[in-house]
């Protein structure tokens, strides 16, 4: 394979994120880079399944980007498959952070579009959904503040402690953003079942 830009494959963004991964150590088994995945990268990225992690190193393999090799147990019943990145897949990682085209964040938030269709919602059942999310974003802030103090105790995750600082204030941002608009809607569930109320009362009294 050569140097050139035009000679490297076109891979998605989760294949550089498993490749990553692998550059922050010397080798990782598909347990490790699953539980390096949901200590930092689900905060902000991605949660990946094992079944699409091993896709992804499959492919990595495919381009030469990273090794693997089978580890046997003391005992010799068990082998253990560990992976490791290649000198062609750490340039090939430096060349996407720095050159390739950074795709705007797509936001799709389940949470929003249920307000957003709020008019057909029960107002119950719609303040339960957001009561809930603001209880899922205080869980969120507490796991990525705690994974950011280990991670700072570690000189050489200093990047992906940074990120997880800024995932805290994300998820502090998020709760207070959930709690103004639960406060919206209730605004808007009086007004409407005080239109109700007036329109019944104009009903009855028209009879």
């Amino acid at each position: 394979m050569t140097d050139g830009a035009s000679a490297r494959p076109d891979l998605p963004t989760t294949s550089w994120a498993v490749l990553g991964m692998l550059s922050h150590a010397e080798e990782l088994s598909g347990y490790d880079l699953k539980k390096w995945a949901d200590w930092s990268l689900q905060f902000f990225y991605w949660s990946p399944s094992f079944s699409q992690i091993y896709a992804e190193l499959k492919r990595l393999e495919k381009y030469g980007y990273a090794t693997s090799r089978t580890v046997v147990s003391e005992d010799g019943m068990r082998g253990k498959r560990m992976y490791a990145i290649t000198d062609s897949g750490r340039e090939a990682a430096s060349h996407w952070v720095n050159h390739a085209p950074v795709e705007p964040p797509v936001l799709k938030h389940s949470v929003m579009l249920r307000a957003w269709l709020g008019h057909l919602a029960e107002p119950d059942r719609m303040r339960e959904i957001l009561t809930r999310h603001i209880e899922y974003t205080e869980t969120m802030q507490r796991r990525a503040q705690a994974d950011a103090d280990g991670a700072e105790v570690n000189p050489d995750w200093a990047y992906p402690s940074a990120v997880l600082r800024w995932c805290v204030k994300h998820y502090e941002a998020e709760k207070e953003f959930a709690e103004e608009l639960l406060a919206d809607l209730d605004k808007l569930a009086r007004k409407r079942n005080h239109r109700k109320a007036i329109g019944k009362q104009n009903s009855n009294n028209s009879h």
